[in-house]
């Protein structure tokens, strides 16, 4: 039997099953009767305060960034049914592992979720490699977005600039300098950065799914309404099947990647029953998938086989309408930079502190107090937070900032610390909690076990494919 540590208790002398594992609530006979029950009672651990609506648009954030873009792509090398098929298949996929995660944190500390403290139930001697694989992973994404913000911010003022002045003015020259946009973007970025909460974060997410919204309408109304200047659509096929599904196909799998933040999320969430895990999973899963097939479906349609690997770059940017739209592509992936930061620098609080974190854990008593008052963990002080925050945020502002692409760097460090957030270790983890456990779900086990070897299988695809390209590509290829 396994103590229930990281939801909140139920009834009394109730037991809850998750996942088929057998979940006991914390306080004994024993206890009550040496103690008292008021002594119990004071070790009743606080509840987290994050709401249902902030966890979800959090969760849906880390998702939905700017690979939505690249979905009607996607469809155009498979045909419109493959390409659909593909894409729910890789969100139920990814819905699955963070559902096993969801099963998995229930066995860590109370509010202390993570993959460092599941990693020491399953497979301690690797916990730290763990973390280390996930953290270099969410640090080349926070870079790869300020790379984008530094290419996208320049065309975005000379389209906005032109739209709203005069075709024939030019804005300024520093105006068209992606350097000095990636300065002024870290002036809110970096306060953000610093917060300790994912539920701060919930009011930039819904600014960022407010612009995921805008790119929605664009898509769908110029569909419907084409503009002046919009090419003339190519080839539309039910199902055609062509090389680029190859390099197509890992963009599907990864565009639901969001399995760092999912354990933050459980850890802050007002009540963390299995049950409301679920909604959120659900929801945030379910509203990505929509978009992108709405994204993927009318800007196949609009198209045909010409479209680009940028949706929104193929509409005429002489249009405000179109050119707010990139402007909302910038403000999502701009509010999106600090979901990668917050779980770079859990990480590496681990990494950099395995030894500490483990006689912590292993002191831990059951009357402790992990919290602050704001349902923050105590883990980390505030010297450790801000160094490891600035080492973060400075040494990816200065890669950004001399850098222009690092683009198969990022797709070595994406595809192979993707697959292992996202499926490899989400099965592994809880086939090694349940697969002894004779009142676990022996299906749900091995279906646990076939989604580590789905992702091995991935992680070797996506590892063969990229030294492929390495190894083609020409010198003056990007």
């Amino acid at each position: 039997m396994v103590q229930l540590y990281g939801a909140a208790q139920g009834h009394a002398g109730q037991s809850e099953d998750r996942g088929g594992i057998d979940v006991e609530p914390r306080a004994s006979h024993e206890e009550d009767a040496l103690l008292g029950e008021e002594a119990t009672a004071k070790r009743v651990k606080r509840d987290g305060h994050a709401t249902l609506p902030s966890s979800i648009s959090n969760l849906a954030n880390t998702i939905i960034g700017s690979g939505m873009l690249t979905f009607p792509l996607a469809l155009a090398s498979a045909g419109i049914i493959p390409g659909m098929i593909t894409c729910l298949f890789s969100g139920a996929v990814a819905g699955f592992g963070l559902y096993l995660l969801s099963l998995c944190a229930v066995k860590a500390p109370h509010r202390r979720a993570s993959f460092f403290a599941v990693a020491e139930l399953t497979f301690p001697r690797a916990a730290v490699f763990f973390d280390a694989a996930i953290a270099i992973k969410c640090f080349g994404v926070s870079i790869s977005y300020l790379i984008i913000i530094k290419s996208l911010m320049p065309n975005v003022v000379a389209a906005l600039y032109h739209d709203l002045t005069s075709p024939d003015v030019n804005p300024p020259a520093w105006m068209l300098s992606g350097q000095n946009w990636i300065m002024l973007i870290m002036i809110p970025l970096i306060p953000l950065a610093f917060l300790r909460k994912l539920d701060s974060l919930r009011h930039t997410s819904y600014i960022a799914l407010f612009s995921v919204a805008y790119l929605v309408v664009i898509v769908v109304v110029c569909y419907f309404f084409p503009l002046k200047g919009t090419p003339e659509p190519g080839e539309i096929h039910l199902i055609h099947f062509t090389p680029n599904f190859i390099s197509t196909f890992p963009v599907q799998v990864f565009a639901y990647t969001c399995a760092q933040n999912l354990f933050p999320i459980f850890n802050e969430i007002s009540s963390n029953t299995q049950r409301r895990m679920n909604i959120v999973i659900g929801t945030s899963i379910g509203s990505a998938a929509m978009i992108y097939e709405i994204i993927a479906v009318f800007g196949y349609l609009t198209f045909g086989t010409k479209v680009g690997a940028n949706i929104i770059a193929m509409y005429p940017s002489t249009s405000l309408f179109i050119a707010v739209g990139q402007l909302a592509i910038a403000i999502l992936v701009m509010f999106s930079y600090p979901l990668q930061v917050h779980p770079c620098r859990n990480c590496l609080d681990k990494v950099f502190h395995a030894g500490h974190v483990l006689s912590k854990q292993a002191g831990d008593s059951e009357d402790e107090e992990p919290e602050d008052e704001h349902g923050g963990s105590l883990d980390m002080s505030p010297l450790k937070h801000t160094i490891l925050t600035i080492a973060i945020v400075a040494s990816g502002f200065t890669i950004a900032y001399f850098v222009d692409d690092l683009q198969m760097v990022l797709s070595f460090v994406g595809s192979t610390g993707s697959t292992t957030i996202s499926f490899i270790l989400p099965g592994l983890f809880y086939w090694k909690l349940s697969h002894n456990d004779p009142n676990a779900s022996k299906t749900l086990s091995r279906a646990a076990l076939g989604l580590a070897i789905y992702g091995t299988f991935i992680f070797i695809f996506c590892l063969s494919f990229n030294i492929y390209q390495v190894v083609h590509s020409s010198p003056t290829a990007h």
